[in-house]
């Protein structure tokens, strides 16, 4: 019995010792950041554990010999350890993880909210559209940014007129006037100018895209109610930049554009300019332009002084003029006669000047001053009627950032001036000043919460010839972020917002302003919204990665603003009933290999007019898009993409339902040399557009009407182009 309990003693000491434990704590290999939720796992064995909130995991029951330990993590390259065990040293193993190729927008700063977080870190829901996917739309389109916003998830750009092209921005199907556009984060393309916006927008010098969705108020004010887009420029750096770019497309659009930039010791520039050239272009033959001929450029020079390592002053301008001329081929070309008379003009001239001023503390507090002064001038001419009006616009906004370990406060005042003055006659004449100050404090509670909230007081003061008003808005706002664990995470926020009543909205342009009365008695529309978000990514196989995106929204504006007619005279009343905007978008995005990546984006969108009787979705909102992406990219040599739109039946004001349609689109880019890369892109090319489905163009060719735009007019179009960077 003695011998028996012997051996199964030392057959339990073996094993005991064959047991051995890791000890590891992993970090981000560049920023030192620990990293909560990493895998760490003895390979070809069940042995598996993940990092805690210090970044430590501890491996049990580890046999004797050699082991390979994993340690893998969504976003970052995979790290095999190898080890002898038992080990002759139990000190803690320390283990750093690089990012890997895709991962950018986990370390992308976002500058809209102005907390100098990345954007994993941001209570705020924002996405962001990066250099690279910048440099792929602007292949489509080089003249203006509205390709990189018509073909992004839950964004709509939605034609107003038949024949010159102009468009505005829907986001969760409301109208236009209820997001705002900023550039760099200067609010000057708001009323008589939000027609042609996006328009007279280039990508060329853009760094990167900045996209709130739902109320953003708190620093943004009026007119952010359905969200903020916010583009943002290049700066410049100690290693110079000079791009060009070269494009011709079947359509007759020509264009060439220059980017330089360079920072040497106290001083930097940027230079920015881009010729637009169109010819008119008629696809369906019908005698009447898709697209106007028209002749625009742009210029935008900045100015950086660096007087220390804590300062810079930045003093810009940006020049755009534009000329667009469509309607009836023959009048277009210049052959007018009795029958042959129609045609629509759009002359602008944009010009902003902007300064900024950023200090910075040794205590990583800083203050910014920063001003722009807009002209935008503006004719409109059609047969027997003209109109026309400049629009000028001042803004200022000084605030300051306290930071600190674990939470960060903006305090600041912004002054918003903002006239039209109708030329000939005053019947539209009106002018509004603004006068807001605001705070928004950010706290990490903990690692994996972090609170936003923000308060804004605004007091407008409003007038035109038939009244004026006085309003103050109080804008309460609140986001949180839940990290859950590496692969889940949640936002969820919401708050109150404004739109203070404007002549010039969609509706509006698409009738060039005519027989339109001046606002009497009306009010602010008001908003209360609010958007709640779920995010997962993972590692399905080592090459194959995967993340979801999937964000519910719901908005209600009170008091909307309706367009009304008596006897074809216009005019806008406040309706009782609200507006109601609910919905969902969903993002997936697969990456194979680091070479391969397929997008899904889908939105659901139902908006409602509560106002209005019988049917009350409001018009020329799809309520299902579909968005498909696959692109293949062999960095610095090659990239392929294939593009698939999918858009739902759309209700007109006439209450008729549009059929459903299809869009496709590829493209390809191919490095010859080091420094040159030549583009080809075929948009839609399976050419669909309205004119198959009904003329556009209506009545006598002398008089006519036009039905509302509720697709694709040009159809298909391909062009090609070359880049070049020195």
């Amino acid at each position: 019995m003695t011998k028996y309990f012997l051996i199964l003693t030392m057959l339990i000491t073996t094993v005991s010792y064959s047991q051995n434990t890791l000890k590891a704590v992993v970090k981000n290999g560049k920023t030192n950041e620990l990293l909560i939720g990493v895998t760490a796992q003895i390979s070809n064995t069940n042995i598996v554990n993940a990092t805690d909130k210090n970044g430590f995991v501890e491996l049990k029951n580890i046999p004797n010999g050699k082991q390979q330990i994993t340690f893998s993590y969504s976003g970052y390259e995979t790290k095999i350890e190898s080890l002898d065990f038992p080990l002759s040293v139990n000190d803690t193993l320390q283990v750093s993880l690089e990012s890997s190729e895709g991962t950018e927008l986990n370390e992308v700063v976002v500058q809209s909210m102005r907390t100098s977080r990345t954007i994993k870190n941001t209570p705020t829901r924002l996405e962001v559209m990066n250099a690279e996917e910048l440099d792929e739309k602007s292949n489509m389109k080089v003249a203006n940014v509205s390709m990189v916003l018509q073909e992004s998830t839950g964004i709509n750009v939605q034609q107003t007129s038949a024949t010159s092209g102009n468009a505005s921005i829907r986001m969760q199907g409301l109208d236009g006037r209820y997001s705002q556009l900023l550039k760099n984060g200067y609010t000057n393309f708001g009323n008589f100018a939000s027609g042609l916006s996006i328009l007279e927008i280039p990508p060329l010098d853009l760094q990167q895209v900045e996209v709130i969705k739902g109320p953003a108020s708190t620093l943004y004010g009026g007119g952010a109610i359905a969200g903020v887009i916010n583009f943002i420029s290049k700066k410049p750096k100690e290693k110079s930049e000079y791009n060009m770019i070269l494009n011709q497309s079947n359509v007759g659009q020509s264009n060439i554009g220059v980017y330089a930039s360079k920072r040497k010791g106290k001083f930097g520039y940027t230079l920015m300019g881009l010729v637009n050239f169109q010819k008119a272009y008629d696809v369906d033959k019908d005698s009447f332009t898709e697209i106007p001929k028209g002749n625009n450029f742009t210029v935008n020079p900045q100015l950086f002084y660096y007087p220390n390592e804590s300062s810079s002053l930045m003093i810009g301008n940006s020049f755009t003029k534009g000329d667009l001329r469509g309607g009836d081929m023959q009048v277009v070309k210049g052959y007018s006669d009795d029958t042959h008379t129609y045609f629509e003009e759009n002359n602008t001239t944009r010009n902003t000047t902007t300064v900024e001023f950023d200090k910075k503390s040794e205590n990583k507090n800083s203050f910014k001053l920063k001003q722009s002064l807009s002209f935008f001038d503006r004719k409109i001419n059609i047969p027997n009627y003209l109109f026309s009006g400049l629009n000028t616009n001042a803004y200022i906004d000084a605030s300051y950032v306290w930071n600190k370990e674990k939470y960060t406060v903006i305090g600041g005042v912004n002054l918003i001036y903002d006239n039209f003055k109708q030329r000939d006659i005053a019947t539209l004449d009106s002018k509004s000043f603004t006068t807001g100050a605001y705070i928004q404090h950010t706290w990490d509670i903990t690692e994996n919460i972090k609170l936003e909230n923000g308060f804004r007081l605004d007091n407008v003061q409003y007038s035109n010839q038939n009244y004026s008003e006085n309003q103050i808005f109080v804008l309460p706002r609140v986001s949180a972020l839940f990290i859950i664990n590496h692969q889940w995470s949640s936002r969820i926020g919401g708050g109150l917002g404004y739109k203070m009543p404007s002549v010039f909205t969609e509706q509006t342009e698409t009738m060039q302003y005519q027989n339109l009365l001046a606002l009497n008695n009306v009010v602010a529309e008001k908003s209360i919204g609010g958007t709640f978000d779920v995010n997962f990514k993972d590692k399905i196989t080592d090459d194959l990665s995967f993340s979801m995106n999937h964000m519910f929204f719901s908005t209600k504006i009170n008091k909307p603003l309706v367009l009304q007619n008596i006897n074809t005279v216009y005019f806008f009343v406040n309706a009782d009933n609200p507006i109601t905007s609910n919905g969902f978008e969903t993002n997936l995005k697969f990456v194979y290999d680091e070479n391969i990546k397929l997008f899904v984006g889908y939105t659901f969108t139902d908006v409602k007019a509560k106002y209005l009787q019988g049917n009350q979705f409001l018009p020329l909102v799809p309520k299902n898009k579909l968005n498909l992406i696959l692109m293949y990219e062999k960095e610095d040599d090659f990239k392929i993409g294939l593009e698939g739109y999918f858009t739902d039946n759309q209700y007109l004001y006439n209450g008729s339902q549009t059929p459903t349609f299809w869009k496709f689109g590829a493209m390809a880019q191919k490095t010859l040399w080091e420094n040159y890369n030549v583009f080809i892109n075929f948009e839609n090319f399976t050419d669909t557009r309205q004119s198959n489905y009904k003329g556009v163009v209506n009545g006598p060719v002398n008089n006519p009407t036009f039905d509302e735009i509720w697709t694709y007019t040009e159809g298909f179009v391909f062009n090609f182009g070359v880049k070049m960077k020195f």
